[in-house]
């Protein structure tokens, strides 16, 4: 049986911006391959990747990289992308110099895990707020 779904309304993009967003969603899914998408192997090198970032972002800043990732892909904008979406997303504020924090929340019963962004403590372009739902385990 299917469900309709509804896709986040695309955005125009620079040629910078559609550039950079592909890139970002590009290195997403070969981080997640190469780390055979386990989340303690991911944020070990999100660890890594954020070393530096001193300055954290706004939150306008971050809205504007995840419609972007949204907009340059159609798996990061459904409702099922949240893994790649949130990493693309937080690789895209990190090449543009500030930081985001990824979080990954587990949910029982039923067993469900959603992954998102946060920008001081207020999660990015989420419909509902998911530490109300999901129970932190990582952040990054």
């Amino acid at each position: 049986m299917s469900a309709p779904v509804v896709l986040a309304e695309p955005v125009r993009l620079t040629l910078g911006e559609r550039a950079a967003g592909l890139c970002a969603v590009a290195a997403a899914r070969a981080l997640l391959v190469a780390a055979r998408g386990r989340p303690q192997r991911i944020s070990v090198v999100l660890h890594a990747i954020q070393r530096g970032a001193a300055r954290p972002g706004g939150y306008e800043r971050a809205a504007r990289a995840r419609a972007v990732v949204e907009t340059v892909s159609l798996r990061c904008a459904s409702p099922h992308g949240c893994l790649p979406r949130s990493i693309a997303v937080l690789l895209l504020c990190r090449w543009r110099g500030y930081r985001a924090s990824w979080c990954v929340g587990v949910h029982s019963p039923p067993a469900s895990s959603h992954a998102w962004i946060e920008i001081t403590g207020r999660p990015v372009g989420e419909p509902f707020p998911p530490r109300d739902f999901y129970a932190p385990i990582i952040t990054v």
